[in-house]
């Protein structure tokens, strides 16, 4: 029997998880270039709005590469112990919100006048994971990263970011909370989605990518014989 060391089964198993987030990645974007989707606005219309063309199941499947390229990924940094307890659970937010994604689709405003049970658990969990992935980067940098301190500061960076694409956001509801408008009209919800869900895998994916052996977690020295 051929057995491989733990080291590269680890290797391989994160590098199929950041594929899978490429590959998911790769599908929204042919989204926007393929008929009928390609008539959905980038800069006024959420990620989401595939949900509701004839290309559903492209969608779907994309948002499912995602969440198990993460879910693989964020267990091989659990089982290397470069993910603290915070992460983990925040991770697996991130993972779950996607899944409620594709379960409960969004609303089609074009037919309804107010989201019902599954149109309010699409909206909370798309809130739900694009704040949690970013935080769960922050908490894991450290942890992920102990002898690598350009890595360590380029996924906070990143994180950072991400948390700002969502700042913008909130600062449109607050807006239009004040001045009793429509908070979507504000900004460009589109673009600004795109790209909060782009910044968020590059985190994610310099976060999952393998790292050298002298970048692992510290060891123990041993102990001297006396």
């Amino acid at each position: 029997m051929v057995t491989f060391p733990a080291r590269r089964v680890s290797a391989a198993v994160s590098l199929t998880g950041i594929a899978a987030l490429v590959i998911g990645a790769g599908l929204v974007l042919l989204l926007q270039v393929i008929p009928p989707t390609d008539q959905i606005s980038v800069t006024r219309r959420t990620i989401s709005e595939y949900g509701l063309s004839d290309h559903k199941w492209v969608f779907d499947t994309a948002v499912l590469l995602v969440a198990l390229g993460s879910a693989a990924g964020l267990l091989v940094l659990h089982r290397q112990r470069r993910l603290p307890a915070a992460a983990a659970v925040l991770g697996t937010l991130w993972t779950v919100g996607l899944l409620v994604i594709v379960a409960f689709p969004k609303p089609d405003w074009a037919t309804v006048s107010r989201a019902d049970f599954g149109g309010t658990l699409h909206r909370i969990a798309s809130v739900v994971a694009f704040v949690a992935l970013p935080l769960a980067v922050l908490v894991a940098a450290r942890t992920a990263f102990p002898s690598s301190p350009g890595r360590r500061r380029l996924v906070r960076v990143l994180a950072i970011v991400s948390l700002g694409w969502f700042a913008v956001i909130l600062g449109a509801v607050v807006v239009a909370a004040a001045e009793d408008g429509r908070w979507w009209t504000l900004i460009p919800l589109g673009l600004v989605e795109r790209g909060m869900a782009l910044t968020e895998l590059i985190a994610l994916g310099v976060l999952l990518a393998p790292v050298g052996s002298r970048s692992g977690p510290p060891t123990q020295p041993a102990r001297r014989r006396r």
